[in-house]
């Protein structure tokens, strides 16, 4: 057993109870059914079609359970497959899904490169492994392998700048700690962590959390025998070598160039996102939705009728309220910070949406004219969706 096999036995990620899934469901991005509408699907995926879906390196469930929840809640048909080289992490995920009453998902101890055995899935999670393997191309071609025609990926993967700090102290812990038990690693890193000077890139990084929260979120994070971040550049380049292209990300705002200074012209959209990337500074994690190279897919927008749109940390009543009242409205994702004002006209039908009104049915509760309306909705699209406060799916009609 390696170090990483090791690692997930003694310290399955992320620490989970299952007797938490009496009293709440953890959910966020990729891989809400309502988002993989949205970013795969055009929001109009036909949910009474069973969703053949794959956890790859599912951990201890956070994906698959909210996948799996979302979907039975609906009332919508599906076949999860659940995938983990961890035995104690899969116990834990088994345990959360049993308490949860779920079925509907097989549970396989293994690894995700032979996931095209287990296929083809029309969704794909995977979330904080490929940049765990040794050759994270592998993984990316394998599953690639294991796609449906018309099927799409979601997934994270570190990014460099937002981890300031992370990789010196990795590398250091690998080379002082090497040989001992993983306990006894966490002990010693633990007391070496509590005594770094003020001015240590780690110390001083408001975004590293995970250390804080529990033993094994100590461990991942600076602890970890293999891992590695991929800023846009590279990420970009590995999709494409592997039969994938980057088709968007899931808070597409925040690789927005255009929103922070002006565009140079002659940039290509991957330039202009990775300048972003480096001007934020503080993304951690990459969270994107991919589709097969050549797949010409774009996420759902524009102001035609059949698109059902959702609210996402926002409630219709007050955000529609600030809209009419010409507030703006703060947005807040971790250290990025933005002020929205949109138009007032569209406070109607901001007001209306509800997860099962349709744009057309919010055209004719708004009392706009076609054309004010479309222009309005424009702006709110491109802002709330953006922001990833709005999606579209019709999961819930």
């Amino acid at each position: 057993m390696d170090r990483v096999e090791e690692q997930y036995e003694v310290y399955p990620y992320p620490e989970r109870d299952p007797a938490d899934e009496k009293k709440r469901l953890i959910t966020g991005s990729p891989s809400h059914p309502l988002e993989i509408d949205h970013m795969l699907f055009g929001g109009r995926r036909d949910w009474s079609q069973p969703l053949r879906a794959l956890v790859a390196g599912g951990g201890t469930g956070d994906g698959l359970i909210q996948l799996a929840q979302v979907l039975a809640s609906a009332g919508k048909p599906y076949a999860i497959t659940y995938l983990d080289m961890s035995k104690a992490a899969r116990a834990v995920a088994e345990a959360r899904a049993q308490v949860r009453g779920l079925s509907g998902i097989t549970f396989v101890t293994g690894s995700l490169l032979d996931a095209a055995e287990h296929g083809p899935f029309d969704y794909i999670d995977c979330c904080g492994v490929l940049h765990h393997l040794p050759e994270p191309e592998a993984g990316f071609r394998a599953l690639r392998g294991a796609l449906a025609p018309k099927g799409g990926m979601g997934f994270m993967v570190y990014a460099p700048y937002g981890r300031s700090g992370v990789y010196p102290l990795q590398e250091a812990f690998g080379t002082l700690l090497d040989g001992l038990a993983p306990k006894d690693r966490l002990q010693k890193a633990k007391a070496i962590v509590a005594a770094l000077p003020d001015g240590h890139p780690f110390k001083g990084n408001p975004n590293l959390v995970d250390h804080r929260a529990s033993d094994a979120g100590f461990y991942d994070l600076l602890l970890h025998a293999r891992d590695r971040a991929y800023d846009v550049t590279t990420l970009d380049a590995v999709m494409r070598a592997t039969g994938w292209r980057l088709l968007s990300f899931a808070t597409p705002a925040l690789y927005d160039l255009a929103r922070i200074t002006d565009v140079p012209p002659g940039l290509d959209p991957v330039a202009r996102m990775a300048v972003a990337e480096k001007l934020r500074g503080t993304i951690k994690t990459h969270v994107a939705y991919a589709v097969p190279e050549g797949d010409d897919r774009t996420p759902a927008g524009g102001a035609g009728g059949a698109l059902v749109p959702h609210l996402r940390g926002v409630q219709a009543g007050p955000l529609a309220k600030a809209v009419a009242q010409g507030r703006p409205l703060p947005i807040r994702l971790g250290e990025a910070r933005a002020d929205l004002t949109l138009p007032r006209g569209a406070a109607k039908a901001i007001a209306a949406i509800d997860g099962r009104r349709s744009i057309a049915d919010l055209r004719a509760l708004s009392g706009l004219d076609p054309i004010r309306f479309g222009a309005d909705w424009g702006r709110v699209e491109r802002d709330l969706a953006d922001w990833g406060l709005m999606i579209y799916s019709g999961l819930r009609r």
